[in-house]
């Protein structure tokens, strides 16, 4: 169903689809390590494991472009203002999220984050001026209503949890939309967009992790630390938190907000079916009920996507009807 997003007759068509599918496999591995780093292992800290992801993008980076393997603008204080306010989400993105993962289970995860695509769609309206068709505004508000009647029963409900993935959408909608908007520009590119966003925020995030002096004592009694199976899931993690970023960056790139969005939920229609067999989660009929609603909408929109891209673009019509009339002037 990912191909119900992608045009095949443009210049960048060859993209669209590997894209969300390279955007889609990542999001998927990286969603199963960190869940059992911050879950099964308990690691108590979160914004290190976002850390030493931002250590490692910009170590990867900054190699690759001094190997002449990349190419992106230098450190200037002007590059600042042109990635600004993209790292600041970024941290916020990155830091929910995980905080999320750890708190609550994968059903009820990828349900709430259908949120984002509300946010996102709002978001593209406001700042992109882009309005969806009514059948796919019915299918997103679909999704949101089953999120909502599987939350009404939530048998392992967490506020804290709940706070961090609906912070989460927020930040991500936004994110998704700011990205759009810096990556049209091509002043950048997306590898320098994603080294100046790790760049940036690794101070903030060095300064978060130093201030919470309770999570560095737990980080010093973690007795996982010379565990093999936890070392290989920590170091996947932060590996594929560089390819996760870079893989979210070209599904944007090359898409829309709007679909990187739906293309991270319709993947999560499968951890979630998944979930349920996790001991983190506990079966309520009205919960299940709710999922399977909200997955129902992500194959609506899906469908909805798909015979929008279908359609003849009107502008383009006229356009050549307009010069075939000039022609036939002539």
């Amino acid at each position: 169903f990912f191909f119900f997003f992608f045009q095949i007759d443009e210049t960048l068509s060859v993209m669209h689809l590997p894209s969300a599918l390279f955007y889609a496999s990542s999001s998927l591995g990286i969603m199963a390590v960190n869940k059992i780093v911050l879950t099964s292992y308990g690691f108590p800290s979160p914004p290190v494991v976002a850390l030493c992801q931002m250590i490692l993008t910009i170590v990867f980076l900054y190699v690759a472009k001094k190997g002449g393997l990349l190419t992106f603008p230098d450190v200037s204080v002007d590059i600042m203002w042109k990635v600004f306010p993209l790292p600041l989400l970024y941290l916020a993105n990155i830091i929910t999220g995980l905080g999320g993962t750890k708190l609550i289970n994968l059903p009820m995860f990828t349900l709430l984050r259908r949120f984002s695509i509300l946010m996102t769609m709002i978001l593209e309206g406001w700042l992109l001026k882009s309005r969806p068709s009514k059948i796919v505004q019915f299918s997103v508000f679909l999704m949101i209503g089953g999120a909502l009647v599987a939350a009404s029963d939530d048998l392992a409900f967490d506020l804290v949890g709940y706070i961090f993935i609906f912070l989460n959408d927020f930040f991500t909608a936004l994110n998704g939309v700011t990205l759009k908007q810096k990556l049209d520009s091509k002043e950048l590119g997306s590898f320098g967009l994603m080294f100046y966003n790790c760049l940036i925020s690794l101070p903030i995030t060095v300064f978060i992790v130093g201030f919470d002096t309770k999570s560095l004592d737990k980080l010093q009694e973690f007795e996982y630390w010379h565990d093999t199976g936890f070392q290989l899931s920590f170091l996947g993690s932060c590996t594929l938190g560089f390819i996760l970023t870079y893989s979210i960056f070209l599904c944007t790139q090359y898409n829309s907000a709007l679909t990187t969005t739906v293309v991270g939920c319709l993947k999560n229609v499968l951890v979630a079916y998944f979930g349920m067999t996790l001991a983190d989660y506990k079966f309520a009929w009205m919960n299940f009920a709710g999922i399977n609603i909200s997955i129902i909408g992500s194959f609506v929109y899906s469908y909805a996507k798909y015979k929008e891209k279908a359609k003849p673009d009107e502008k383009q019509i006229e356009a050549e009807a307009n010069k075939q009339t000039a022609e036939l002037k002539a």
